[in-house]
């Protein structure tokens, strides 16, 4: 099987030194700047609680019409990259490959087989994706997986191992299910799930609060749990997630308990030990001082709001400021 993996940050070298180390598939990559240099020199390195795995994959570049169309595609760029990638996506996926979509927040394809498809705005602003990629060749993948490019080539997993994968249509696929079980072969765990859209929301409980709250005040996720005033804007950003859910007929309510608990201990699910020093990816994007996916974390849930008629005013107030926070980001790029 050949396997590319298309954005080797955090989660794509993640993902690329798990499927290379298991030997189980050939792996491309495609990196761009020291990312690239330093896998291209020494491979990609993944540091993790129980050790250390080094992987060369069988070709690094920056151009992806360098490589034959692959079986499977994992698009692990940001969401505002994504639609740029659209012609080359058709290319690595050509007649029968598919792509595995594994971003933060509202996808490009979620009105995907719905009662009014129709692309994005704020996620897919020409319509690249739905129109030149096409929704049929995507499958969604929803990461709970804490990583982070510590050094060019070099990835520190920190905690977490939860994928839910699902098809665009909602439909169960023989290909979804080989996705999931390569993955699981290579100590990835994933899963199938038959209502991904619920999932993705699910998640945004977390992201949408952990995200933007950590991005403005630069603080890790336990040092936002130790201030009340900052929980109780998180807070009040769960509530307004699960009623806009509602409305959009998605029932979440029974996540809000364990999104609460997650925003005290320091971003940590279940009974996962508590992280110190915890940045989520857009922490570390503003650190870094990348682009941040504002807009498909708070902008298209907001925009989808507005269209079922439902109040959100806590998003209200952050979404601006985050805004702002990415403008200034990119006034300085």
């Amino acid at each position: 099987m050949k396997v590319c993996i298309y954005g080797t940050g955090a989660v794509g070298g993640y993902l690329a030194a798990r499927i290379g180390h298991a030997d189980i598939a050939e792996v491309s990559v495609v990196a761009r700047g020291a990312q690239k240099e330093a896998i291209a020199d020494a491979g990609i390195c993944l540091e993790t609680p129980e050790g250390v795995m080094s992987f060369r994959p069988s070709r690094v570049t920056d151009d992806p019409f360098s490589l034959p169309p692959q079986d499977v595609t994992f698009v692990t760029l940001k969401v505002m990259q994504q639609p740029v990638a659209a012609k080359s996506l058709c290319h690595l996926t050509d007649q029968d490959g598919v792509a595995v979509f594994a971003a933060n927040g509202i996808p490009w394809w979620w009105k995907y087989g719905g009662q009014s498809p129709a692309s994005l705005p704020l996620v897919d602003p020409q319509g690249e994706l739905w129109n030149r990629f096409g929704a049929q060749r995507a499958i969604g993948c929803v990461v709970y997986s804490a990583n982070e490019v510590i050094a060019p080539g070099v990835i520190k997993h920190k905690g977490n191992n939860r994928w839910v994968l699902g098809e665009a249509s909602g439909l169960p696929s023989e290909r979804l299910d080989r996705i999931v079980q390569l993955m699981r072969a290579s100590g990835v765990a994933a899963e199938a799930s038959p209502n991904l859209r619920a999932e993705i929301l699910a998640k945004l409980l977390r992201n949408a609060a952990l995200n933007s709250l950590c991005a403005l005040t630069r603080l890790p996720v336990d040092g936002l749990a130790e201030d009340s005033d900052l929980l109780a804007i998180a807070d009040a950003i769960v509530d307004e997630i699960i009623s806009v859910s509602a409305a959009m007929g998605y029932d979440i309510a029974a996540h809000r308990e364990a999104a609460w608990t997650q925003l005290r201990r320091g971003g940590a699910e279940g009974n996962a030990p508590v992280v110190k020093g915890l940045r989520p990816s857009m922490l570390q994007d503003v650190l870094a001082g990348r682009l941040i996916e504002v807009e498909a974390i708070l902008g298209q849930f907001k925009a989808l709001a507005e269209e079922y008629g439902a109040p959100c005013p806590a998003i209200d107030g952050v979404l601006p400021l985050v805004r702002g926070l990415d403008r200034s980001l990119r006034a300085n790029m």
